[in-house]
């Protein structure tokens, strides 16, 4: 049975999705303050976060970065009402990976639910890869090149492991935005150009000239090993 931790301070939206959650099948755990759902979220295993933005003691946002800074690489839906597109964007920016807007239907939320899942499982092999020079270790969120450590966004992580794990075959942009950040609509794919060139700058040779992260003209990107 998987397992999803709720953290959300408004009492009837719990019981709502509990009670929805639990209908299809998952064991729900729930938190009612920021500060509670990290700690559940350090000490205790789950298959994916529900985490809502305004939150007593400690924001949605802090949670999800300091959770990202630590590790925990579990699939957060952020749960927001604002509809701010900076609050989106900050909120995928930091780690999570796809979020919903208050209300919304029950329907929804399991289909986003079901696709984290499925994204987790489908990129939860091959942790280690190695190319030119580089050793990256998406478990320990570590990226080792010529034998220094490389510093590396949590966003930049999931690029780099979905493009290793599709090595030799072209992206679109559109494709990485919905693999990768897990929403379909988001502003703009000039967001994926953007990861791809500060990968490039940390993990190329020459980034002006780039062997691992090609530019396919008019298709999107390439990976090669």
């Amino acid at each position: 049975m998987q397992r999803i931790l709720i953290i959300e301070d408004e009492q009837d939206m719990v019981l709502g999705l509990r009670k929805n959650l639990e209908w299809e099948g998952f064991e729900v755990v729930a938190a009612g303050d920021g500060e509670a759902g990290l700690t559940c979220a350090l000490n205790n295993s789950h298959d994916l976060i529900l985490l809502d933005i305004m939150l007593p003691k400690l924001s949605g946002l802090d949670v999800c970065r300091r959770l990202r800074s630590r590790g925990v690489n579990t699939p957060v839906i952020m749960l927001t009402a604002r509809g701010q597109e900076i609050d989106k964007v900050l909120g995928l920016e930091i780690g999570a990976d796809d979020y919903v807007t208050k209300p919304f239907s029950p329907r929804e939320l399991l289909a986003r639910v079901r696709a984290a899942l499925r994204r987790t499982a489908r990129t939860g092999s091959s942790d280690v890869i190695a190319f030119g020079g580089i050793s990256a270790d998406f478990s320990k969120m570590e990226v080792i090149r010529n034998g220094e450590p490389v510093q590396l966004t949590a966003q930049e992580f999931k690029t780099l492991k979905f493009m290793a794990q599709n090595a030799e075959r072209v992206i679109s942009r559109e494709e990485l935005l919905n693999e990768v950040w897990g929403y379909q609509n988001y502003p703009s794919t000039r967001t994926v150009d953007n990861h791809i060139l500060k990968l490039r700058q940390k993990l190329e040779q020459d980034p002006g000239n780039p062997v691992h992260f090609r530019t396919v003209h008019g298709m999107g990107y390439k990976f090669v090993p």
